[in-house]
């Protein structure tokens, strides 16, 4: 009889394996070349765009500024804290090199997704104002109206499962751990909590939102900072052993201890991708959805997402981990994390972790209800939004009681068609968007 979680748990490994990742790594690449190298080119700007942001109105449900509040908030969740943590438990500390070579890429491709969504717009039937995404510019493309239908469904079961069930059931796992707290207990206040604003709309989602995601990222990176400091001594030599194992593994005993250069890779790759969202079509429907006017400038300021998640949250994890040294301890996900916060704060080090966790968790689990909201609306044309509210708020509450390995690896498959999808987009419009930053450069660099 097949065992269903390996059959699914193999076809993940392969679906996020070489293939996925040299497809990647080309159109990031590609990207990077055809557009003036704009992650390096406009890195200082997209910081000051977010820190002095435009005063100027717009027409959508959500100002530029919200869109990349929103946009960290989706990138930065317990995929940052548990599983950039497997991905050094399982590719060793060359894992956290590679997750730094495909930030480089995920900034470009940030760009791409959001220049698309930002610039090719329609009205939108719900809001009649103009708005963007992922829905609009796919159908423009050859098999546009497959792709576009296929991408939203996806989307839609992504937002309702990873940005729901799985956010709760790290919440509550995290919560149960720690102060060992009844995880029905949790998943009624989550279930309340959710309900309270989804009801309120997409106004009060918003303004949720941008008061989690501040404070989410502040206490992390602070706390983060702590530990780093207290092994101070230790940096110097974990960033050498990080760029030493990936790409020569043996040099550490890697052989012996399982670790090759493709496991470094693939989970450097694909633990980061997981995270940040860099080309999976999510943060497009945010700023698409703010009905913005400046394409080159709010797609600018959106790499500044990818930036934070990837290298003051992913990196991060990575390097408190590596220089605490208890990447060799036998432990994975959260609990290699806690480790590591445990060298600097001792047992009040799994307090903290999991204060982070529950917070990344709240902060996902309200951002995606935007996210979805919006990709649901498209698939339905704007009906059944009770039902969706009823969904979502049903697999908060179960996810927070539920086992969910096998689920987690479903949504790893998905996770990966919904980013050869938009990748497949954003290759087909690269001349366009190449157009739009030429004019963009002569206009300013001139």
């Amino acid at each position: 009889m097949i065992d269903l979680n390996l059959f699914v748990l193999k076809f993940s490994q392969i679906i996020w394996s070489w293939p996925l990742i040299i497809t990647f790594i080309v159109i990031g690449v590609l990207t990077t070349v055809m557009l003036y190298f704009i992650q390096f080119r406009y890195f200082l700007a997209s910081w000051k765009f977010a820190l002095f942001p435009s005063k100027e109105k717009t027409e959508g449900e959500l100002s530029p500024f919200q869109a990349l509040i929103n946009a960290i908030g989706v990138s930065t969740g317990n995929g940052s804290i548990a599983g950039i943590a497997t991905a050094i438990a399982v590719g060793g500390p060359g894992a956290a090199f590679w997750i730094l070579i495909a930030g480089i890429f995920s900034l470009a491709i940030r760009f791409a997704e959001v220049y698309l969504a930002t610039s090719i717009q329609d009205i939108n039937p719900l809001t009649k104002k103009m708005g963007g995404g992922p829905m609009v510019y796919m159908e423009k493309i050859p098999g546009g109206k497959v792709l576009t239908y296929l991408f939203t469904i996806f989307t839609v079961i992504f937002g309702i499962i990873a940005g729901s069930s799985m956010q709760s059931n790290s919440i509550s796992s995290g919560i149960f751990r720690t102060w060992q707290i009844n995880p029905y207990i949790i998943a009624i206040v989550l279930f309340v909590f959710i309900t309270y604003v989804l009801i309120g709309g997409a106004k009060r989602i918003i303004t949720i939102s941008d008061k989690l995601v501040p404070f989410k990222v502040s206490v992390f990176i602070i706390s983060s900072l702590i530990v780093l400091l207290y092994n101070y001594a230790n940096l110097l030599p974990a960033i050498k052993l990080m760029f030493v194992s990936a790409f020569n593994p043996e040099a550490i005993g890697g052989a012996a201890l399982g670790f090759t250069i493709q496991q470094a890779i693939s989970k450097g790759f694909s633990h980061l991708l997981t995270a940040n969202e860099a080309g999976l079509g999510t943060v497009p429907i945010l700023f698409g959805a703010s009905g913005s006017k400046n394409p080159m400038k709010d797609s600018i300021m959106s790499m500044l997402s990818a930036f934070i998640s990837t290298y003051l949250v992913c990196f991060v994890v990575a390097l408190c981990i590596v220089s605490s040294g208890v990447w060799n301890s036998g432990e994975a996900s959260t609990a290699l994390t806690i480790s590591a916060f445990e060298t600097v704060f001792g047992s009040y080090g799994g307090w903290i972790v999991t204060f982070c966790s529950v917070s990344f968790g709240l902060g996902v689990l309200v951002s995606y209800a935007f996210v979805t909201l919006e990709t649901w609306l498209y698939v339905t044309k704007g009906r059944f939004t009770y039902l969706f509210i009823a969904l979502y708020c049903i697999a908060t509450f179960f996810g927070a009681i539920a086992k969910v390995d096998l689920v987690w690896n479903l949504i790893n498959i998905i996770n990966a068609a919904m980013l050869l999808i938009n990748l497949y987009a954003i290759l087909y419009f690269l001349p366009f968007i190449r157009k739009g930053v030429a004019k963009y450069i002569k206009q300013n660099e001139q």
